[in-house]
């Protein structure tokens, strides 16, 4: 089952990434959400239940993450949401993971400073191309990148 999710939490663990031995970077950590209630009787705010995520990015994503959050952050996650059933022979359990699309800083807690990463292009080899300039002028031949 895959639906699209977003939830705001804690970073629980510190970021964990690798790059795969085919180069793909993924990047993942469990993100803690808990929910805040008000207590009529006590007159103030009570921590509900904790729901635990694992948050997991990959490519770009995975790369700028790793970069950016780190344990304790309060962020908000938007990906597939995967609800999996486990058993190891000895213990068995639910795991919800998403697959995220999206991360970033929760802004309600804190600001943050936005720093563009800028992707390197594999270069690609030279063509050239005829270009007619103006109708008085021979065609010149230019060398573009493909």
């Amino acid at each position: 089952m895959f639906d699209t999710f977003s939830v705001s939490g804690l970073v629980a663990t510190t970021p964990r990434h690798l790059v795969t031995q085919d180069g793909l970077p993924i990047t993942s950590f469990r993100l803690a959400a808990s929910t805040k209630k008000f207590d009529k009787q006590a007159n103030r705010w009570v921590d509900g239940e904790t729901n635990w995520f694992t948050v997991t990015s990959f490519r770009q994503l995975a790369v700028n993450t790793a970069t950016s959050v780190s344990k304790g952050d309060r962020v908000i996650a938007i990906g597939r949401l995967r609800v999996r059933d486990w058993d190891n022979g000895e213990r068995a359990g639910t795991s919800v993971e998403i697959e995220a699309e999206t991360l970033g800083h929760d802004m309600v807690w804190g600001s943050s400073t936005f720093l563009r990463t800028v992707n390197v292009r594999e270069e690609q080899p030279e063509t050239e191309v005829e270009e007619e300039l103006e109708e008085d002028e021979p065609k010149a031949k230019k060398k573009v990148m493909a």
